[in-house]
């Protein structure tokens, strides 16, 4: 019996080097770039290149700019870097976004409720301890509940966010200035008690070097630690870790503490040192972006930086875009769309290689 072959034949390839995966990506992000300018040329009539610029101009084009641009990184980066253990282990932390939330509430009810009984130093390291031991919780509990009844841990930490949104609201009309306001505005305005200090008169300095030390101390974890080594190997199989002596119920938890503490670090850094207030929104789903951020940087630290630039500016550059030609944010996210499918596809030539079979493929 006669069978027709494929014209195409994939197979999985053997590890490139980096430089060629890179080149790989490179080329993916050139060729999205030439797409995204057909289309701005087809929807709207505008020049491409004017776009583009404009896009940069958005993100870098003054001190000020390039400056919140930074800081956007940051805060994207370290609650990239916080999820990033519990995604290399296979634990689908989807609640990065409310365990920010819960830091940023723990850090708010310190600066509001000890700034008449303790110093500005006293204040913020209660509020250090607080914001990390609260993320600490909200990631303790979807963890406890995985390792001794195998619960199902996406559904449990999207239903966290929630319950912290929910929490945040009802003591945000507790602590309302004015009383009906609905929101509670600076805290501290006039004794920035609890505000974490401004280095050289910079706001937002302190949180790119937190990141920055975090970036370097994470990768160190995750690639030369033993605990990094045990979240691989529970990442690659739970039963072969378990035969090779690691206690998987114990590395499920500690490594989830570790990922809703650092998401309370930037809950933290969030509420104490560049807004001085809280919302619900606060956290504006970089808790949802972050894990695109670090699945795209196969959970490499060091290439989260590069990722998280990306986005950042494509978002900072949207409002630009707005004022400048008229446009919706709609078609930001359009271009911003087309270029991460572009960078998430190149994966799949990154990982298999395709081939054109020869003619006369015919086989019995």
């Amino acid at each position: 019996m006669n069978k027709k072959q494929n014209l195409f034949h994939i197979s999985k390839r053997s590890t490139l080097p980096w430089y060629q995966s890179w080149a790989i990506r490179g080329g993916a992000i050139l060729l999205a770039l030439i797409v995204c300018a057909l289309v701005t040329m087809l929807m709207t009539g505008e020049n491409p290149i004017g776009v583009y610029k404009t896009i940069l101009k958005g993100a870098f084009g003054t001190s000020r700019k390039t400056w919140v641009t930074f800081q956007n990184l940051a805060i994207l980066l370290g609650i990239s870097l916080a999820v990033t253990p519990a995604f290399k282990m296979r634990f689908w932390n989807i609640g990065a976004e409310g365990q920010v939330l819960i830091g940023g509430l723990a850090t708010a009810a310190c600066m509001i409720c000890l700034a008449d009984k303790m110093s500005s130093g006293a204040v913020i390291l209660c509020m250090i301890v607080a914001s990390i031991a609260a993320g600490a919780l909200w990631g303790f509990l979807p963890a406890f509940f995985k390792a001794k009844w195998n619960t199902n841990e996406t559904l449990f930490t999207l239903m966290m966010n929630y319950i912290a949104t929910q929490l945040a609201a009802y003591y945000i009309i507790v602590w309302e200035v004015p009383k009906g306001s609905g929101k509670i505005g600076i805290i501290n305005q006039s004794t920035e008690i609890g505000w974490l200090p401004r280095i050289g008169g910079n706001q937002y300095l302190l949180n790119i070097l937190v990141v920055a030390v975090l970036t370097v101390l994470m990768y160190v974890y995750l690639n030369y630690s033993k605990h990094g080594y045990e979240i691989a190997v529970v990442g690659e199989s739970q039963r072969t870790a378990s035969y090779a002596g690691i206690k998987v119920d114990r590395v499920i938890i500690r490594t989830m503490v570790l990922s809703g503490a650092v998401c309370g670090l930037m809950g933290l850094l969030l509420v104490g040192s560049t807004n001085h207030t809280l919302s619900t929104t606060i956290v504006d789903g970089r808790g949802f972006t972050a894990v695109m951020v670090s699945w795209l940087a196969k959970f490499n630290p060091i290439a989260m930086i590069f990722t998280s630039l990306l986005l950042v500016a494509l978002d900072r550059g949207a409002s630009e875009i707005s004022s400048v030609f008229s446009l919706n944010h709609s078609f930001s996210d359009i271009l911003t769309g087309i270029i991460l499918f572009f960078i998430i596809g190149c994966e799949f030539f990154i990982n298999y290689q395709v081939s054109i079979r020869k003619s006369g493929g015919k086989e019995a």
